[in-house]
């Protein structure tokens, strides 16, 4: 952690975030039982009690925006749980409770302090208001209609809090003789880093530029443009757009939505495959229409850059799982590991990622279960003796976002094949040419 941030992770508020926590999780455990409990006193499943999704977005807004992130991620697997659980969660995407008007206006009078008021009007009451910001509609001097994010005030040393927390629990995880070999402190340091960067707004306005370079040429899908002169470490401006959809498929017919999840797929590819700025976060929040039913990116706080490496290790697995070559997917990940075991059984490894392979290859969306796929292909590294770069937790977690998305549009797109295109424009693909050495 920077020393930035060990300052503000002070041993006393640390220790009166990690009671905070214990007791809400506690609490809200204890209500849970109860419920329940009478629920199975009156003749009905207590396990309809876990499907109140209104209880989990209680319990997550009550820990923080650590944990609503974790609740914004699970509200796009519709494929996974049920409706009852995702409908509500989905109202984390945005609604969060807006901090008091007094200290948004302090804190944004205190990131120009140094400069001259740059605005001709700003709107204190927020347009929307999520777990890190909220954004407010403002007037430049110049007269565009701009939006402003606000960092929330405090949000830092809370996120820091629940960083140190974390990474305490890894610490204790890594103890169990089970789970010893696993790299927790590499894993949480790579995926914790990055949510904690989620602070960092100047990281962001530059990420935005980027998206809307990058994906320029798509044609369809738009990223506003960011206005680093006035920009902070707590404020990203941007173009404000207006005229936004919620990204509902209930509203669409049939072929908008193919054309929605096409759209969708080949700028989530662009971004893995061609150029490794990878958006994480792609939620019904931060995706939306325009007029003219063309998608809007409208947040890039989690967006990584991935390393040339991983990019093309994850790349070429991505063909060759399309073209059905688990031996090959089986060397990439062999190749491509952080840590191989002095005991690792790399043919048994192989046998079994093959046969995981085989199975998926051309799997349409509503066949293909990309987290179970995960599942099952961590547990085989685990099982022979593999780790893999932690760095290839992002690709991994940017597509089970988008698949949840995607599976509430269109059961029938095909994952794979609707990558092949992007990866056969990628530099330098490694696919199977030479089957000697198998």
């Amino acid at each position: 952690m920077p020393n930035t941030a060990r300052r503000l992770v002070r041993l006393p508020g640390l220790a009166l975030r990690g009671a905070r926590v214990g007791a809400v999780v506690l609490g809200h455990a204890a209500a849970l039982a109860g419920a329940a409990l009478l629920a199975r006193l009156r003749g009905s499943p207590g396990g309809a009690v876990l499907r109140d999704g209104g209880r989990w977005v209680r319990l997550l807004t009550a820990l923080g925006p650590s944990y609503i992130k974790i609740g914004q991620l699970l509200s796009t697997r519709r494929d996974l749980l049920p409706d009852a659980v995702t409908g509500p969660l989905s109202t984390l995407t945005d609604a969060a409770r807006p901090p008091r008007a007094w200290r948004v206006r302090r804190a944004v009078r205190r990131a120009y302090r140094d400069r001259e008021w740059p605005f001709a009007g700003f709107g204190w009451e927020p347009v929307a208001c999520g777990s890190i910001a909220t954004v407010h509609r403002a007037t430049p001097l110049d007269g565009r209609d701009v939006a402003v994010k606000v960092r929330r005030p405090g949000i830092a040393r809370v996120m820091r809090q629940d960083f140190a927390l974390t990474s305490a629990a890894m610490a204790l995880a890594a103890r169990l003789p089970a789970l010893r070999r696993m790299p927790f402190a590499l894993m949480h340091a790579q995926v914790g880093g990055a949510i904690l960067r989620q602070l960092d707004f100047t990281a962001e306005a530059e990420s935005l530029a980027r998206l809307r370079a990058n994906l320029a040429a798509s044609g369809n899908v738009h990223v506003p443009e960011p206005l680093p002169g006035l920009c902070t470490p707590e404020i990203v401006v941007m173009e404000y757009v207006d005229g936004l959809t919620r990204f509902e498929p209930g509203e669409l017919d049939a072929a908008t939505r193919r054309a929605v999840v096409r759209a969708v797929l080949a700028a989530i590819y662009e971004m893995l495959f061609v150029d490794g700025v990878v958006h994480c976060d792609l939620h019904p929040g931060n995706l939306y229409f325009d007029r003219d039913a063309g998608l809007v990116v409208l947040d890039a706080g989690f967006v990584i850059r991935l390393p040339e490496a991983v990019r093309r290790s994850f790349s070429d697995f991505f063909i060759n799982m399309a073209m059905g070559d688990g031996w090959m997917c089986a060397q990439i990940v062999v190749d491509s590991a952080a840590h191989v075991a002095d005991d690792c059984d790399l043919e048994g490894f192989r046998s079994g990622l093959r046969e995981l392979v085989a199975e998926s290859s051309g799997a349409l969306s509503g066949e293909f279960d990309l987290a179970r796929f995960a599942g099952r292909l961590f547990d085989l590294q685990r099982r022979f003796g593999l780790f893999p770069a932690p760095e290839f937790a992002f690709p991994l977690l940017s597509l089970l976002v988008v698949e949840g998305v995607v599976k509430g549009f269109d059961a029938e797109v095909d994952f794979q094949a609707e990558a092949v295109p992007v990866l056969r424009r990628r530099n330098t693909p490694r696919i199977p040419g030479s089957t000697a050495e198998r």
